[in-house]
């Protein structure tokens, strides 16, 4: 009988979506959680809830990874959703690199390992660039930044890779900017427009790589059960769009003008140094998918962002 998948990361935006959508098919998921009683109420149905801190000593894991068919770990803190201070930076690097470390060794630890390990990365491994001219469309084959999250990403998928040892197909997830209307980017910035005071951040020339969370859901669950994924994966829709269009089109589809444009200035006050990232971007391409025909059921920004703002989700 096939086993059961481990998911960290499960009551956050994405997470909560591929939890949801696995016990729905029917298959027995066991949550990593910080608070399992909160876990529990917000998704309910799991075969088990674990308590999960990157700080833990990972021995306790082991018997909940024993015989599991997959782990899904999409855990770490966010980034960019306070002012960056040098223990914030810390914090973040920390959540993911040490937890992760301590995934893997809970999976070595496990009498029967996992198949498939499914590890959260960002296309923030590639560096951050003002303008999308400044680059050709980066591919999987590109090489990693230099700047502050080009080194978590670096070092958080150079943690993941040690579970190819133990028999398990390892997949790094390098996931763009995952479009929800319950969090991140797209939450963000509906809100000003709301008020008719909707605009792009920064220049607006700098490039988004985004991806409709439907499509974010579909390609780990794809990832979960394809043998011939591994590796690093762009979880990036086709087109990049740059943040000009990108304002214009929630514009478009929020029937509001985009007209006020939130000056770099601003993003540094409520962001310090963490302002330098919000305001560049990445022009990413999903050449792993592409080879592979994936279906992106939301390959349009103007569709992908109608369905989102229409349904909600």
């Amino acid at each position: 009988m096939e086993g059961h998948i481990v998911i960290t990361g499960a009551t956050g935006v994405i997470g909560s979506e591929v939890a949801r959508r696995l016990i729905k098919s029917g298959r027995e998921v066991v949550v990593f959680a910080r608070s399992p009683q909160s876990a529990a109420a917000k998704v309910p149905g799991a075969a088990d809830y674990v308590r999960w801190d990157s700080d833990m000593a990972p021995d306790g894991w082991s018997s909940s990874i024993d015989g599991a068919y997959a782990v899904i770990h999409l855990a770490g803190r966010p980034l960019l959703e306070t002012r960056w201070t040098e223990e914030h930076k810390v914090a973040c690097y920390d959540s993911r690199i040490k937890g992760t470390r301590a995934l893997v060794a809970a999976m070595a630890s496990a009498s029967v390992k996992p198949k498939v390990f499914v590890s959260s990365s960002a296309i923030g491994y590639y560096g951050s660039f003002d303008r999308c001219e400044e680059t050709d469309p980066l591919t999987e084959k590109a090489a990693p930044g230099k700047d502050f999250l080009a080194k978590i990403c670096f070092d958080w998928e150079k943690e993941a890779r040690p579970a190819e040892t133990l028999g398990t197909r390892v997949v790094l997830l390098r996931t763009g900017i995952v479009l929800s209307t319950k969090g991140g980017m797209l939450q963000k910035m509906m809100i000003p427009f709301s008020y008719f005071v909707g605009g792009p951040v920064g220049s607006g020339d700098q490039c988004l790589s985004w991806i409709h969370l439907d499509d974010e859901v579909s390609i780990i669950l794809q990832a979960l059960d394809n043998a011939d994924w591994s590796g690093p994966v762009n979880a990036v829709a086709p087109e990049p769009v740059s943040m000009k269009a990108f304002a214009d089109s929630l514009g478009l589809v929020m029937h509001r003008p985009s007209l006020f444009p939130v000056p770099k200035l601003a993003v540094q006050i409520l962001l310090g140094e963490g302002a330098d990232y919000a305001v560049k971007g990445q022009k990413v391409s999903p050449e792993f998918l592409k080879e592979r025909d994936f279906h992106f059921a939301w390959p349009s920004l103007n569709e992908a962002l109608a369905d989102l703002v229409s349904r909600g989700i």
